[in-house]
């Protein structure tokens, strides 16, 4: 590993790698240094990139609790440490109050909200024994204001903004580190059901991110040069949010 390679020597884990931003990250992650896992639903996609990028797969979903205890184990039975989880799974649903339903509800709260909260419990022992770690929780400009017409996803988002604070505090003293991302209008195929020329109107720079732009910023938080960041919201959105 070159000396010039920011996550040399560390081992990630990136829920939801499979495509969109949790593929880009994993590759950004890869080429500086890292040893990447990336866990998915979406096992064909999942284990297509892992080869083409040279990191590993795990079948996963965020919602199931014993699965997670499986995956950490797996990572650390292996590898011998876990310094990096990047909850970036995650799932859209947009419908006005009035028209969520419970059901709706609750998928989009197990995968966004609960699922968050069972990795950071899953990794924080790893971690806090180490000393050392970063957690990145991937949230949205909707974890910092209201859209309209996205009650339960609004919903989950401000949770993970605030676990994320809540974590922080605790874990800090150990040295490890939590975060969340909160990003715009971007580029994946996640978000293809949204309204772009009309959400683009409220971008001041009038574009969509491509994903690489959020995994730069979470490349970062990643690393050692973010020693001192813990505990905040970090807004990748074209100035949606100001």
């Amino acid at each position: 590993m070159g000396s010039g390679e920011r996550l040399a020597g560390k081992v990630a884990l990136i829920t939801g790698g499979a495509r969109g931003q949790g593929a880009a990250e994993a590759k950004l992650f890869t080429e500086q240094g890292a040893t990447v896992v990336i866990s998915d639903v979406l096992t064909e996609a999942g284990e297509r990139l892992a080869g083409e990028i040279g990191c590993e797969f795990l079948e996963h979903d965020v919602a199931s609790e014993d699965r997670w205890a499986e995956v950490v184990a797996d990572i650390t039975g292996r590898h011998g440490r876990l310094d990096v989880l990047v909850n970036n799974a995650g799932i859209l649903g947009g419908a006005k109050l009035i028209n969520t339903s419970s059901e709706a509800w609750d998928r989009i709260i197990a995968v966004n909200q609960t699922g968050v909260f069972y990795g950071m419990r899953a990794v924080a022992p790893t971690m806090m024994e180490a000393g050392a770690g970063s957690i990145i929780n991937i949230s949205s400009v909707a974890g910092l204001e209201g859209p309209f017409g996205s009650m339960a996803y609004t919903a989950s988002k401000f949770a993970v903004r605030g676990m994320t604070k809540v974590a922080a505090k605790e874990l800090s003293p150990s040295g490890v580190r939590v975060n969340s991302v909160h990003p715009g209008l971007i580029d994946t195929a996640m978000t293809t059901e949204f309204p772009k020329e009309q959400m683009l109107r409220t971008v001041p720079m009038g574009r969509e991110a491509e994903p690489v732009e959020v995994a730069n910023l979470v490349l970062f938080l990643a690393s050692d040069e973010a020693s001192y960041c813990t505990g905040q919201e970090f807004v990748v959105d074209g100035g949606m949010h100001g």
